[in-house]
């Protein structure tokens, strides 16, 4: 499929990645000031805090060979240059103190001899490892036109090498801003050989298409993709400054690795490296990498400067945090004692293998203690709402000390409910919790038990004059549900999530509640999500495009059709689906031979594409020989008839009234 065009809006709209869509028309709305109880409560943390701890900015300056020309410098969406060293009060100050270090990412950097790294295009790093014949790329940034200005700052400005071509492109795992740039790589060097992870492709498509409206629109609260970059907006994506803009890409790895081993050792570009399969942890599919001659681990996604998160907001799977601790683990006994460099996907490298080692041991034990302490917990009896308040008790002081193991991505709060989840699922096994009203009907009865809405409003201001901004919210948000037309109510939820973000050490958390804060004062923006590209819905075999179809279907409308079936053979490769409608649900098997049918289609991918999308009609596909049907020529349009579209700008909070 390499280099086919093709937008599938109709099929389909989806994040791919657990990053940031950033949007250039930003709401022009500027937030409130921090109250006194803000303000008390972001200074009582920051006397905790070892500002005086500077070594994560010596290690993000170490090795500077260039900084960023404009054209390199203009490929982040946001104007961060507001930061400086005196913390607002609108800020978390630890939070702040990231979004300092992140801002230091600001061009080519030497990692040891023959590595080297652009830090500051984009959410991720790219790096560049010195081959016999070329450079290999390791992660090619978020989108193609941030990987092909990266690639270019750096061989202008290498010490060595800089004639040399790209000979070999690796992956490291399955999330877009480690793939997007593909295409801004492969558009210059088309035929060098692509390394990925086993199950890439499959887990790029499964990890996010069948929930993926509902997850696209989460992600604008994650992600702050409607804020201004300011001291009251967006501060920090956490893993770094921002996104890049520009298109997502993807082309498939030419050579899967551990297929066979879960450490398997091959040569790249005549470069010996071992890759460690490290799945289920940051992402469905990873893998990390030590290169023996350069005593150099690369850690993918499994650290960065700060805590990832074992449940992301958005809302994908949880993650194994016991895996996580136990791949960090194996990192450290396969190559820890030797290794002299320590370099990642985001953030600045580490060097040395006490430091080295020490690192390691802290993100280990950070992720063991969260999964730990939070299995003690619910093993004795803490219900769902309450552990992610208690397990911040059980983080030892020697890992709150240490900046790199703080919650910028992932809280311990959310993360350890999370792993709840996991565990135990939803119910905390509280009867008055089985079964609870619907959101309406529960805002409806809360509102008539507290008196109604004077009272609640009266007493939610005085709630609020005392700092109390999180039962305020609670409250208020079933007031505004019930009454979405009291403006008074409305704000006065707005401001309490205002005062929640600037709290926030968690970028997520600080973004959710600012946006919130924004869609009830001023409404939601249409133009704020990102589709998934369509080099990566072409990775989708038949069969998971039918299982995507099959969630869009209305079992109420499927089920008037009765029973019907269709034969369907995928032109591109010959295999061949078995696709029933029965009892309201869609189903689809992939068989060796077809079998009794009311119809069979043979249809190129595209085409049915095409189809889907109403570009082309059937009969226009059959004239120009790209599809052929026999039998029931009307049962694919029966199956489709039943299939509703997705409101991709569903409300989350009570919208204002026109």
């Amino acid at each position: 499929m390499k280099g086919q065009q093709f937008v599938l809006t109709a099929l389909v709209s989806i994040m791919v990645f657990s990053a940031h869509a950033h949007t250039d028309g930003l709401i022009a709305y500027e937030g409130k000031p921090a109250s006194e109880h803000t303000v008390a409560k972001n200074n009582a943390l920051a006397k905790r805090l070892n500002f005086s701890d500077r070594v994560a900015f010596d290690r993000s300056a170490k090795g500077l060979i260039a900084e960023f020309d404009a054209a390199t410098a203009a490929l982040l969406r946001d104007d961060f240059t507001f930061l400086e060293e005196e913390i607002p009060d609108t800020v978390n100050p630890s939070l702040y103190r990231q979004a300092l270090l992140n801002q230091t990412a600001m061009g080519l950097y030497k990692v040891t001899k023959g590595i080297y790294q652009v830090r500051g295009t984009d959410l991720s790093n790219m790096t560049l490892i010195r081959g016999k014949t070329g450079w290999i790329l390791y992660d090619v940034l978020l989108t193609k036109e941030a990987a092909a200005q990266s690639l270019k700052f750096a061989l202008a400005h290498l010490p060595e090498g800089r004639e040399l071509p790209v000979s070999a492109m690796i992956y490291s795992h399955s999330h877009a801003d480690h793939f997007g740039g593909a295409r801004g790589i492969l558009d210059l060097y088309p035929d060098i050989p692509i390394f990925g992870p086993v199950n890439i492709s499959k887990e790029i498509v499964d990890e996010n298409v069948l929930a993926g409206n509902a997850m696209s629109r989460r992600s604008v609260y994650q992600y702050g993709s409607a804020l201004k970059a300011s001291p009251k907006g967006i501060v920090d994506a956490a893993l770094g400054k921002g996104l890049s803009k520009g298109n997502i890409t993807y082309e498939k790895p030419t050579y899967i690795l551990n297929t066979k081993n879960d450490l398997e050792t091959i040569l790249v570009d005549g470069i010996e490296m071992q890759f460690l399969n490290v799945p289920g942890a940051e992402a469905p599919s990873e893998m990390v990498t030590y290169i023996p001659h350069l005593k150099a681990i690369w850690t993918a996604e499994i650290t960065y400067h700060g805590m990832h998160n074992v449940y992301t907001l958005r809302g994908a799977k949880v993650r194994d945090a016991l895996a996580w601790s136990k791949y960090i683990n194996q990192m450290l006994h396969l190559w820890g004692e030797e290794a002299e460099v320590l370099f990642a996907a985001h953030s600045s490298p580490i060097w040395g293998s006490k430091d080295i080692e020490k690192f390691l041991r802290l993100q280990r034990d950070n992720y063991g203690v969260l999964h730990n302490q939070t299995l003690r917990l619910l093993n004795s009896g803490v219900a769902l709402q309450d552990i992610g308040e208690l397990i911040d008790d059980t983080i030892p002081e020697s890992i709150f000390e240490s900046w790199h193991t703080n919650g910028y991505h992932g809280t311990y709060n959310h993360n350890a409910r999370g792993i709840y989840n996991m565990y135990l699922g939803y119910f905390d096994m509280n009867p008055a919790n089985l079964n609870p009203l619907t959101i309406a009907d529960e805002a409806k009865k809360y509102v008539e038990y507290m008196g109604g809405s004077e009272p609640i409003l009266a007493r939610a201001k005085r709630d609020f004059a005392e700092g109390q901004y999180r039962f305020v919210a609670t409250v208020l948000d079933k007031l505004v549900r019930l009454h979405p037309d009291n403006d008074e109510a409305r704000h006065l939820l707005a401001d309490s999530y205002e005062q929640l973000a600037y709290q926030s050490e968690g970028a997520g958390w600080r973004n959710v509640y600012l946006t919130g804060a924004q869609e009830l004062r001023v409404g939601l923006m249409k133009d704020t999500l990102k589709t998934a590209s369509q080099d990566v819905l072409l990775t989708m075999d038949m069969g998971a495009i039918f299982d995507f179809l099959a969630v869009r279907v209305d079992s109420r409308l499927a089920a008037k059709e009765g029973r019907l079936t269709l034969n369907l053979i995928n032109r591109d490769d010959g295999s061949k689906y078995f696709v029933e409608l029965s009892n309201g649900n869609l189903s689809n098997i992939k068989l060796d031979k077809l079998t009794d049918a009311d119809a069979t289609l043979s249809i190129s991918k595209v085409a049915f594409f095409q189809l889907l999308n109403k570009q082309k009609s059937m009969k226009e596909l059959m004239v120009a020989g790209h599809a052929e049907i026999t039998g029931d020529p009307r049962v694919l349009g029966r199956i489709l008839s039943s299939l509703v579209s997705f409101d991709e700008f569903f409300p989350i909070v009570p919208l204002p009234i026109p």
